[in-house]
């Protein structure tokens, strides 16, 4: 499924594209719905995993590749990230939270279903990242590392905690910590996840784990940094999903704490950071060098 970066002038945005476009025979695979399950249920949240560059799922695929595994070793794992990380878009996308109309160039779940439905999509989404792999992988040490991995990226100590810090922190004045810290949880954690569920797929040692951990964290701050300053400077177009809407929201951000070059000094820092702990992967590891640098340089 992988198509290395480096080869034949094959940059990184063809890679996710082509890798991404494979995936989708992967998830679908993995969301058959029972009979039981009710049509519109069904219908919620195949729409909500529709989309998106895929860019967590590589991760967990590449890194287990790196560590020694396969693609198909990680796709329980892989697949489980997709369901995490739509579960949480449905439900940032609400008007008790975000309130947004638009994502990925097109109406949000709840605007397409209901508001109920999408509730209920995504309780559903959360559920079955946890099935998949409970009934995916064969070896229960595993299936224990992936699925303790899930639940403390997603949970309370993770992204949902540094969503909630997000929300209760609105139209407090601008501070840099507390962005910071909003950022390590919120966005981060969620590609520290990432790069240890590739990592445990493929039993790898210590030190490929410790690599894979401080590769995500870092990219995941690039990440939401870049994300910051697109809502900044991009369009509703380019984004797929509606701009300016973190400053009309009181949001703490990086652009509101310390202004746009100092923001995108910091994102390439990251970049950097994320970069150099990847010599451990070696040269085999290009395309993820060229994914962070593709994270601050991304226009959508």
């Amino acid at each position: 499924m992988r198509r290395a970066a480096t080869a034949n002038g094959i940059g990184i945005m063809d890679v996710l594209a082509s890798w991404a476009r494979d995936f989708e025979s992967v998830i679908d695979s993995m969301l058959v719905p029972d009979p039981a399950v009710p049509p519109v249920l069904s219908e919620a949240v195949r729409y909500s995993v529709q989309g998106g560059k895929r860019v967590r799922a590589f991760i967990v695929t590449r890194i287990c590749e790196l560590c020694g595994g396969t693609a198909e070793m990680a796709a329980p794992a892989a697949v489980a990230l997709e369901c995490v990380h739509a579960f949480s878009l449905v439900h940032d996308d609400l008007p008790a939270m975000d309130d947004d109309d638009l994502r990925r160039g097109r109406p949000t779940c709840h605007k397409a279903f209901g508001e109920a439905e999408a509730i209920l999509a995504g309780d559903a989404l959360l559920a079955l990242a946890f099935e998949i792999p409970a009934t995916g992988i064969v070896e229960p040490a595993v299936v224990k590392a992936v699925v303790a991995e899930l639940a403390k990226g997603t949970g309370w100590a993770g992204m949902i905690g540094g969503q909630t810090t997000d929300i209760q922190s609105e139209a407090q004045p601008p501070e840099l910590g507390l962005v910071q810290r909003i950022h390590r949880y919120k966005t981060a954690r969620l590609f520290v996840t990432a790069g240890r569920l590739g990592a445990y797929c493929a039993r790898a040692e210590e030190a490929q784990l410790a690599a894979a951990s401080a590769y995500g964290q870092h990219l995941g701050l690039a990440f939401q940094i870049a994300d910051d300053l697109l809502d900044v400077t991009g369009s509703a177009e380019q984004m797929g999903k509606a701009v300016a809407k973190d400053a009309e929201a009181g949001k703490q951000t990086y652009p509101g704490a310390v202004g746009i070059e100092a923001s995108r000094a910091a994102a390439r820092d990251e970049v950097r950071k994320a970069i150099q702990a990847l010599e451990i992967f070696g040269p085999a590891a290009e395309d993820l060098r060229q994914l962070a640098n593709y994270i601050v340089e991304r226009r959508h």
